[in-house]
C-alpha cells in the first residue's frame, strides 16, 4: 500500500502535472509547425527551386521484384529528400520554440523586476512613520533635559 501511496503523490506533484500539459501543448505546437513547414514553407521552397519537391528524392539501392503488376519484393530506398524535409522541419520547429522562450523569459523578466521594485509605502504608514520620528525626538529631547 505504501507504494501506491507514493506513486500517488510522485504523480499528483505540481511538476509531473505541469510536465505533462507541457507535452500535450508541446505535441499540439509541434503539428502546428509541422503544417506550417509541410503546406506553406515547403511549396514556397520547391517554387523558389523550380518545382522541386524534396520528399520524391531518394536513391533507389536495390529496383523492386516485380511479376507483371504485382510487386513481389518492393524496393529498397534512401529517402534522402524526406530526411531534407525532416530537418527543415525540425529547424523550424527549433526556432519556433526558441522564439516563444525568448517571448516567456522577456515577460518573465518584466515580472521579476516590478516584483524586486520596492512597494511604495501607504500613506497609512508614512503617516504612521512620522508619528514614530515626532516620538523619537520628542523622547531624545526629553532625555538630553534631563
Amino acid at each position: 500500500m505504501s507504494l501506491l501511496k507514493e506513486f500517488k503523490d510522485f504523480a499528483m506533484r505540481g511538476n509531473v502535472i505541469d510536465m505533462a500539459v507541457g507535452v500535450v501543448i508541446g505535441a499540439a505546437f509541434g503539428k502546428i509547425v509541422s503544417s506550417l513547414v509541410d503546406d506553406l514553407i515547403m511549396p514556397l521552397v520547391g517554387v523558389a527551386t523550380g518545382g522541386m519537391n524534396f520528399t520524391d528524392y531518394k536513391w533507389v539501392i536495390q529496383k523492386a521484384v516485380m511479376d507483371g503488376t504485382e510487386i513481389i519484393k518492393p524496393e529498397v530506398t534512401l529517402n534522402w529528400g524526406t530526411w531534407i524535409q525532416t530537418i527543415v522541419n525540425f529547424l523550424i520547429v527549433a526556432f519556433c520554440i526558441f522564439l516563444a522562450i525568448k517571448v516567456m523569459n522577456r515577460f518573465r523578466k518584466q515580472e521579476e523586476e516590478a516584483a524586486a521594485a520596492p512597494a511604495e509605502p501607504t500613506q497609512e504608514e508614512v503617516l504612521l512613520t512620522e508619528i514614530r520620528d515626532l516620538l523619537k525626538k520628542q523622547a531624545d529631547a526629553e532625555g538630553a533635559a534631563k
